[in-house]
């Protein structure tokens, strides 16, 4: 499987944005994307006049925005002039309320209409808005809180009483809670956002904005040590544009789905951001992961164009094997759906594939980080797919490898980094500075920003490796790679190795230390539906990882476990595993899937 490429058909119906490789990326210049927008009429660039007022004021404004499925199923929509009127109307209540330039305006809410309100609402009033997971705990939830020095919070009373009521003394800055929905008259010290929204006036005049101006605050997820906050400005939105174009192929008759938390740097940037500014159509499901849900959205809404994350297309290949009559997906029809993407972490291989036979598209992987604010190197639609690899970077992207130290991370001599050359030599992934979303800062952290580039490049603490042909492929982390024995094993490999034989339907891979080895490869290993953990299937997977992987990379040790931990985004928490397996503290479980 590693070693088949997947070809385009001649005549997709349609035309790809991105044809001609090379000759689009000689060609392209950022200034060249910029033009593609509009701007304030007065000047400037401002994000939610580029997402929202710009359509509305020409032949879109009655074109649907948003079309949003309820948890009972039921399907209301926003048009761009309905959306550009809400958002007006909550710039109106964040100036009345003293919110102005700079402020840092909170969502704590999953998929629904009120946070694209408040999140282009905020926008447009020039304060910086910052999503938080609404699956945290309220450890994280506070933490964010005071880091990102909030101003506002826009929340529900039931995760207003869970997770902040009690805490919010800790946060004096915080000076206004807005309740979306029923319950903030019993709520000390809140107000409602339905309330204030409905009796703000119905336009709004977007103050002159800077590209260079603060617009978005995302915090990493802290796993490794505190959060740290990405500083994102208005400029990000020419990135967003143009790489929603090249990556996800969209086009304005698009009917567009990302599945990704509105809480994370996905559902923002190409949740609510990208496709908007394209004047596409964005399916919001306010519903959690469900496998005849989800077939039934695609199917129901005539999703043309669908960005999912690869634990989520897994969890679909668990109820709909690639072997068989595929009667699941078979139930609805899919016919409009013509291009799938993922990303969120590494795509397997398998997973391609499985695309293809059961969708019968294959899934295009592509990469990118919460310091680079949108993708960098994806697989494009008209060009050939190679799975398991993340693709080649997007026009405008100077992507290289660069050579390590015995750590794994980057060999810096004197300021100094060094290329690799050669092909399939493994590296860390460094991109040249320059793009516009690229992050701006760490808040309240320049120690730590400043530590992210050398050389005149950004070091994004991935490691990788890049064939003869241009195409990169993940290998690890460069904080979670295993060293064993003198090699360095990127514990994603083994997983996709793994996760090949019929019997495995997930794997999370850890390094245990060894005195003599340093540490050793263990895999805790998923089984598919019906399969049984015997003595014999054990072996057989030792076996078979030796076979695809080679003796010094392969597991030494498997353990079967059905209850792997997991996000409730779907990731394996490998933090989470290694801790167990060495009985260290576990840390924050605030994401891990089954908390409250």
């Amino acid at each position: 499987m590693h070693g088949e490429t997947i070809h385009k058909e001649a005549a997709p119906a349609v035309p790809p944005r991105l044809t001609d490789y090379d000759r689009t990326r000689s060609a392209f210049t950022w200034s060249q994307a910029r033009a593609g927008l509009s701007g304030l009429p007065g000047g400037g660039l401002n994000m939610a006049h580029e997402a929202v007022d710009r359509h509305a004021s020409s032949d879109l404004a009655d074109k649907v925005a948003l079309r949003c499925v309820a948890r009972d199923d039921s399907v209301s929509t926003v048009t761009y002039a309905e959306l550009a009127r809400r958002t007006a109307r909550f710039a109106g209540v964040l100036r009345s309320l003293g919110v102005g330039r700079g402020d840092r305006v909170f969502t704590l809410l999953g998929r629904c209409p009120e946070l694209y309100t408040a999140v282009l609402g905020t926008l447009k009033n020039t304060s910086v808005l910052c999503p938080l997971f609404s699956a945290f705990g309220p450890d994280p939830v506070e933490q964010r809180l005071r880091l990102g020095d909030a101003r506002v919070l826009v929340t529900t009373a039931a995760l207003y009483r869970r997770k902040v009521a009690e805490r919010r003394a800790s946060v004096p800055g915080l000076k206004h809670v807005l309740i979306v929905g029923p319950g903030a008259e019993e709520l000390p010290g809140t107000a409602s956002f339905d309330d204030l929204v409905s009796a703000a006036p119905d336009t709004f005049a977007v103050p002159p904005t800077s590209p260079e101006d603060t617009a978005l605050l995302h915090f990493t997820s802290g796993t490794t040590g505190a959060p740290k906050g990405a500083v994102h400005v208005h400029e990000a939105v020419v990135a967003h544009h143009a790489t929603a174009a090249y990556a996800l192929d969209l086009h304005p008759e698009d009917v567009y789905w990302c599945t990704a938390d509105p809480g994370w740097v996905t559902g923002m940037s190409y949740g609510i951001i990208a496709p908007l500014a394209h004047g596409v159509t964005v399916v919001v499901d306010e519903g959690d992961y469900d496998a005849r849900r989800w077939y039934r959205i695609l199917g129901e809404q005539r999703v043309t164009v669908w960005y999912t994350a690869p634990t989520a297309l897994r969890m679909l290949m668990r109820a709909t094997p690639r072997q068989g009559p595929y009667d699941l997906p078979r139930s609805y029809d899919l016919s409009a759906l013509r291009f799938v993407a993922s990303v969120g972490e590494p795509l397997n291989p398998e997973a391609v594939v499985w695309g293809r036979d059961v969708l019968g598209l294959p899934v295009h992987d592509n990469w990118w980080q919460t310091e680079t604010g949108c993708i960098m190197i994806a697989n494009f639609a008209a060009c050939e797919i190679r799975p398991g690899s993340m693709g080649r970077p997007l026009p405008g992207v100077d992507a290289t490898v660069l050579k390590r130290g015995e750590d794994g991370r980057v060999l810096v001599t004197g300021g100094g980094v060094t290329e690799v050359e050669s092909p399939d030599v493994e590296g860390e992934l460094a991109l040249r500075p320059g793009w516009p979303s690229m992050f701006r800062g760490y808040l309240h952290d320049r120690e730590r920003y400043d530590a992210a580039f050398a050389g005149g490049w950004y070091l994004t603490g991935d490691l990788v490796r890049r064939d003869a042909d241009g195409w990169y492929w993940f290998v690890g982390r460069a904080d979670d790679v295993i060293k064993s024995a003198g090699h360095l094993i990127g514990p994603f490999e083994v997983e996709s190795a793994l996760m090949e034989h019929p019997a495995v339907a997930e794997a999370g891979v850890i390094g245990r230390p060894d005195p003599v080895a340093g540490n050793v490869v263990k895999a805790f290993v998923s089984l598919r539906h019906g399969v049984e953990p015997t003595p014999d299937l054990e072996r057989e997977l030792l076996a078979f990882g030796r076979r695809r992987l080679g003796p010094a990379v392969a597991p030494r040790e498997i353990a079967f476990d059905q209850n792997l931990p997991r996000t409730r985004s779907g990731k394996v928490m490998r933090r989470l595993l290694r801790a167990r397996e060495l009985g260290l503290p576990t840390g924050d479980l605030s994401t891990l899937e089954g908390t409250a």
